[in-house]
């Protein structure tokens, strides 16, 4: 069981996560991640990072959403520490019912194509591949997936 809750990006733990993350994608891709991510796009209005913390309090993962367009969010800095079993499935879920409280109608990401494990979890969850968008377009390394939110 884990606890998901609204917490700063700068909070030790949420540090922690985001490190992780950026750990893995570095050793995965040769890019951490980090230089897409500001952590006061997510502090504002229409925006949250969430911290997933198991029964002992201790940080388990991490995910982020933050405006883009009208009626669009971006799904920013997901990550599950590995064992945690169907923590990404849970962290989404939140995001999703966070995005949908602040009125979006859609959710967009984008993650590397060599990241065969993140693009499989999103198509599992009923993402599917949009346009490029913002800094994607042309980045032939990139894939961009949306999903329509239900209210």
């Amino acid at each position: 069981m884990y606890r998901i809750a609204p917490a700063d990006p700068a909070q030790p733990q949420a540090m922690a996560m985001q490190a992780a993350l950026s750990a893995t994608l570095a050793a995965m891709t040769g890019d951490s991640g980090q230089a897409s991510f500001d952590a006061g796009d997510v502090r504002g209005a229409g925006a949250v990072f969430l911290l997933a913390c198991d029964s002992e309090g201790a940080a388990q993962g991490c995910g982020a959403l933050r405006p883009l367009q009208p009626g669009v969010a971006e799904l920013k800095r997901m990550y599950a520490a590995p064992g945690s079993q169907g923590l990404g499935a849970a962290l989404l879920a939140a995001l999703e019912q966070q995005a949908a409280g602040f009125g979006y109608r859609q959710l967009w990401l984008s993650t590397r194509r060599i990241n065969s494990r993140a693009v499989q979890f999103y198509l599992r969850h009923g993402y599917r591949e949009i346009s490029p968008y913002g800094h994607y377009v042309g980045r032939s390394a990139s894939i961009c997936l949306g999903k329509e939110l239900t209210c």
